[in-house]
Protein backbone atom coordinates (compact mmCIF):
# COMPACT_ATOMS: atom_id res chain seq x y z
CA UNK A 1 0.00 0.00 0.00
CA UNK A 2 1.43 3.06 -1.11
CA UNK A 3 1.57 5.65 1.85
CA UNK A 4 -0.41 9.26 0.90
CA UNK A 5 0.92 12.59 1.99
CA UNK A 6 -1.99 12.88 4.65
CA UNK A 7 -0.84 9.51 5.85
CA UNK A 8 2.74 10.44 6.53
CA UNK A 9 1.24 14.01 7.77
CA UNK A 10 -0.99 11.78 10.36
CA UNK A 11 2.32 9.52 11.21
CA UNK A 12 4.96 12.50 11.61
CA UNK A 13 2.81 13.73 14.84
CA UNK A 14 1.88 17.10 13.71
CA UNK A 15 -1.41 18.73 14.40
CA UNK A 16 -3.86 18.23 11.08
CA UNK A 17 -7.12 17.73 10.12
CA UNK A 18 -7.83 13.88 9.91
CA UNK A 19 -11.43 14.55 8.40
CA UNK A 20 -9.90 13.46 4.94
CA UNK A 21 -11.35 12.19 1.98
CA UNK A 22 -8.32 9.83 1.88
CA UNK A 23 -7.92 9.18 5.10
CA UNK A 24 -11.92 8.11 4.94
CA UNK A 25 -11.17 5.70 2.21
CA UNK A 26 -8.15 3.86 3.89
CA UNK A 27 -9.99 3.75 6.54
CA UNK A 28 -13.36 1.79 4.85
CA UNK A 29 -10.75 -0.16 3.27
CA UNK A 30 -9.00 -1.32 6.25
CA UNK A 31 -12.14 -2.08 7.87
CA UNK A 32 -13.31 -4.67 5.03
CA UNK A 33 -9.89 -6.31 5.42
CA UNK A 34 -10.65 -6.92 9.03
CA UNK A 35 -14.28 -7.39 8.72
CA UNK A 36 -12.94 -10.55 6.02
CA UNK A 37 -10.40 -11.95 8.44
CA UNK A 38 -12.88 -12.01 11.36
CA UNK A 39 -15.78 -13.21 9.10
CA UNK A 40 -13.07 -16.37 8.45
CA UNK A 41 -13.29 -19.64 10.84
CA UNK A 42 -10.08 -20.91 12.24
CA UNK A 43 -9.78 -23.54 9.94
CA UNK A 44 -8.94 -21.54 6.52
CA UNK A 45 -5.81 -20.57 8.63
CA UNK A 46 -3.86 -20.20 5.10
CA UNK A 47 -6.52 -17.24 3.93
CA UNK A 48 -6.13 -15.96 7.27
CA UNK A 49 -2.22 -15.66 6.63
CA UNK A 50 -2.80 -13.81 3.36
CA UNK A 51 -5.34 -11.16 4.82
CA UNK A 52 -2.86 -10.76 7.94
CA UNK A 53 0.09 -10.11 5.22
CA UNK A 54 -1.61 -7.80 3.07
CA UNK A 55 -3.37 -6.11 5.82
CA UNK A 56 0.21 -5.35 8.15
CA UNK A 57 3.42 -3.40 6.93
CA UNK A 58 4.71 -6.30 7.89
CA UNK A 59 4.98 -9.36 9.98
CA UNK A 60 6.96 -12.27 11.26
CA UNK A 61 6.54 -16.23 9.52
CA UNK A 62 5.50 -17.25 12.75
CA UNK A 63 2.41 -15.92 14.47
CA UNK A 64 -0.76 -16.20 16.10
CA UNK A 65 -3.27 -13.49 15.76
CA UNK A 66 -7.00 -14.50 17.20
CA UNK A 67 -10.08 -12.75 15.75
CA UNK A 68 -11.57 -10.29 16.57
CA UNK A 69 -8.93 -8.55 15.07
CA UNK A 70 -8.97 -4.32 14.42
CA UNK A 71 -6.97 -1.44 13.31
CA UNK A 72 -7.04 1.27 11.48
CA UNK A 73 -4.94 1.20 8.83
CA UNK A 74 -2.60 -1.88 9.17
CA UNK A 75 -0.09 -0.51 6.57
CA UNK A 76 2.04 1.23 10.27
CA UNK A 77 1.62 -1.61 11.85
CA UNK A 78 5.01 -3.84 12.17
CA UNK A 79 5.42 -7.09 13.94
CA UNK A 80 8.59 -9.25 14.49
CA UNK A 81 8.69 -13.38 15.07
CA UNK A 82 6.66 -15.44 17.60
CA UNK A 83 3.81 -13.10 17.88
CA UNK A 84 0.93 -13.84 19.97
CA UNK A 85 -2.32 -12.07 19.69
CA UNK A 86 -5.06 -12.71 21.83
CA UNK A 87 -8.97 -12.07 21.14
CA UNK A 88 -10.15 -8.44 20.51
CA UNK A 89 -7.10 -6.95 19.93
CA UNK A 90 -7.13 -3.52 19.06
CA UNK A 91 -4.39 -1.27 17.07
CA UNK A 92 -5.37 1.81 16.32
CA UNK A 93 -2.29 2.70 13.85
CA UNK A 94 -1.83 6.47 12.43
CA UNK A 95 1.64 6.42 13.66
CA UNK A 96 3.88 3.84 13.35
CA UNK A 97 3.34 0.72 16.07
CA UNK A 98 6.39 -1.28 16.14
CA UNK A 99 6.07 -4.70 17.70
CA UNK A 100 9.39 -7.11 18.55
CA UNK A 101 9.95 -10.98 18.40
CA UNK A 102 8.37 -13.41 21.59
CA UNK A 103 5.70 -10.76 21.98
CA UNK A 104 2.23 -12.00 23.81
CA UNK A 105 -0.34 -10.01 24.07
CA UNK A 106 -3.41 -10.41 26.17
CA UNK A 107 -7.41 -10.55 25.08
CA UNK A 108 -9.22 -7.01 25.21
CA UNK A 109 -5.93 -4.99 24.34
CA UNK A 110 -5.69 -1.39 22.49
CA UNK A 111 -2.81 0.53 21.26
CA UNK A 112 -3.19 4.22 20.46
CA UNK A 113 -1.69 6.08 18.82
CA UNK A 114 -3.99 8.88 18.16
CA UNK A 115 -4.67 12.05 20.50
CA UNK A 116 -7.69 14.29 19.13
CA UNK A 117 -7.20 18.06 20.15
CA UNK A 118 -8.51 19.22 23.63
CA UNK A 119 -10.52 22.18 22.42
CA UNK A 120 -14.01 20.80 21.41
CA UNK A 121 -14.13 23.17 18.36
CA UNK A 122 -10.70 21.85 16.95
CA UNK A 123 -11.73 18.49 17.88
CA UNK A 124 -14.90 18.52 16.02
CA UNK A 125 -13.08 19.82 12.79
CA UNK A 126 -10.91 16.90 13.23
CA UNK A 127 -7.55 17.79 14.16
CA UNK A 128 -5.39 15.34 15.50
CA UNK A 129 -1.94 14.09 15.62
CA UNK A 130 -0.48 10.69 16.09
CA UNK A 131 2.29 9.28 17.87
CA UNK A 132 4.37 6.04 18.11
CA UNK A 133 4.33 2.85 19.56
CA UNK A 134 7.34 0.38 20.00
CA UNK A 135 7.25 -2.40 22.04
CA UNK A 136 10.33 -4.38 22.34
CA UNK A 137 11.04 -8.02 22.01
CA UNK A 138 9.98 -10.57 24.96
CA UNK A 139 7.36 -8.59 26.00
CA UNK A 140 4.36 -9.90 27.85
CA UNK A 141 1.22 -7.71 27.76
CA UNK A 142 -1.46 -8.93 30.30
CA UNK A 143 -5.04 -8.74 29.29
CA UNK A 144 -7.58 -5.73 29.36
CA UNK A 145 -4.26 -3.61 28.74
CA UNK A 146 -4.35 0.14 26.72
CA UNK A 147 -1.59 1.42 25.70
CA UNK A 148 -1.61 5.30 24.73
CA UNK A 149 0.49 7.31 22.12
CA UNK A 150 3.98 8.05 22.20
CA UNK A 151 5.11 4.72 25.19
CA UNK A 152 8.22 2.66 24.68
CA UNK A 153 7.74 -0.85 25.92
CA UNK A 154 11.33 -2.01 27.08
CA UNK A 155 12.59 -5.78 26.22
CA UNK A 156 11.48 -8.13 28.37
CA UNK A 157 8.87 -6.21 30.69
CA UNK A 158 5.96 -7.15 31.84
CA UNK A 159 2.37 -5.37 31.94
CA UNK A 160 0.18 -6.39 34.23
CA UNK A 161 -4.29 -6.93 33.73
CA UNK A 162 -6.25 -3.78 33.34
CA UNK A 163 -3.57 -1.64 33.14
CA UNK A 164 -3.01 2.06 31.89
CA UNK A 165 0.32 2.64 30.05
CA UNK A 166 0.75 6.27 29.86
CA UNK A 167 4.29 6.65 29.60
CA UNK A 168 7.30 4.62 29.10
CA UNK A 169 7.97 1.22 30.40
CA UNK A 170 11.73 0.28 31.33
CA UNK A 171 13.33 -3.14 30.09
CA UNK A 172 12.73 -6.15 32.46
CA UNK A 173 10.22 -4.34 35.22
CA UNK A 174 6.92 -5.62 36.00
CA UNK A 175 4.32 -2.20 35.96
CA UNK A 176 0.64 -2.63 36.59
CA UNK A 177 -2.33 -0.38 37.54
CA UNK A 178 -4.16 3.08 36.08
CA UNK A 179 -1.93 4.54 35.53
CA UNK A 180 0.22 2.09 35.42
CA UNK A 181 3.61 2.44 38.21
CA UNK A 182 6.45 -0.29 38.20
CA UNK A 183 5.87 -2.97 40.63
CA UNK A 184 9.05 -4.87 40.45
CA UNK A 185 12.40 -5.35 38.46
CA UNK A 186 12.54 -8.46 36.69
CA UNK A 187 15.88 -10.37 37.84
CA UNK A 188 17.07 -13.29 35.97
CA UNK A 189 14.87 -16.20 35.18
CA UNK A 190 11.50 -16.15 36.66
CA UNK A 191 8.51 -18.45 35.97
CA UNK A 192 6.13 -17.40 38.41
CA UNK A 193 3.92 -13.75 37.82
CA UNK A 194 0.84 -13.28 39.41
CA UNK A 195 -0.19 -9.78 37.37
Amino acid sequence: MDISNDMKLLASGEWMNGFSDELSVRLTECEELCFTLNSLPPSRSNDRREIIRNLLGNIGENFVLHSPFHCDFGCNIHIGEHFVGNFNLTILDEAEVRIGNNVFIGPNTTLCTIIHALDWEKRNEGIMRALPIIIGDNVWIAADVTILPGVTVGEGAVIGAASVVTKDVEASTVVAGNPARMIKKIEGHQTESHT
